[in-house]
């Protein structure tokens, strides 16, 4: 019979079934009655389990559990490898689309020359559009730890300088012979992303618009090409 305690162990085929991720479907849902839900949302009400059944398999469908916690348990007609098929893309496509901030890190001298400066602070602007985190570092050497005031100054300049992008995260702070900042982008990950996409695309819009403004323009007139 099923649904009775196995010789083994004493666990009934229904508390495995507790066990399953996937939602139980036909046979498989043994309780007397389920508020039933048709294929397209609509409200069938409560009935029998047997009823339920006959339902879909007139509907050539799925009867799936989809309210399991519910009194009666709500159940829906579906086709349910297709359903579980779009789920499961939708989850990869989650996935795939799923960005994560990087924290970059940039190494400034106390003494840094502007040219230099100049560099690294594009570097922290092209990381800043990027939707990364900037961790700015000064490393002190020497007589240079005595003047903590001096780093303080440098890195409050490079926030200053690349607010556009991004704001003070962490505020500058030290750490053994170094001293840290931490700045963070204006623009999420995936914004940045979407926005990178959109400019690369833009040339070849434009591209297309040409072509077909340069091809409307040769066509002939639509009085000379009926007369021919």
């Amino acid at each position: 019979m099923t649904g009775s305690l196995s010789r083994g162990g004493g666990t009934t085929d229904a508390a495995k079934e507790q066990h399953i991720s996937e939602p139980r479907i036909n046979d498989r849902i043994r309780v007397p009655e389920v508020r039933l839900v048709g294929p397209n949302g609509e409200q069938v009400g409560i009935v029998r389990i047997e009823q339920a059944l006959t339902l879909a398999a007139e509907a050539d469908l799925d009867l799936v559990e989809v309210a399991p916690q519910a009194r009666p348990p709500v159940c829906k007609l579906m086709d349910f490898g297709k359903f579980k098929y779009e789920t499961d893309m939708k989850a990869r496509e989650a996935r795939r689309n799923q960005t994560h901030t990087v924290l970059k890190e940039i190494r400034l001298r106390l003494k840094i020359d502007p040219h230099d400066y100049g560099t690294k602070k594009g570097h922290v602007e092209r990381f800043l559009k990027a939707g990364d985190k900037v961790k700015v570092m000064i490393m002190f050497r020497g007589r240079e730890q005595s003047r903590p005031e001096m780093g303080e100054r440098l890195l409050q300049r490079m926030a200053a300088d690349v607010a556009e992008f991004g704001y003070v995260e962490s505020m500058p702070m030290r750490d053994g012979r170094n001293m840290i900042m931490v700045i963070g982008p204006h623009k999420k990950k995936a914004e940045a992303k979407a926005e990178a996409r959109a400019e690369r695309a833009e040339p070849r819009r434009r591209r297309d618009a040409t072509d077909a403004a340069a091809t409307a323009s040769q066509a002939p007139p639509a009085n000379e090409a009926n007369a021919s």
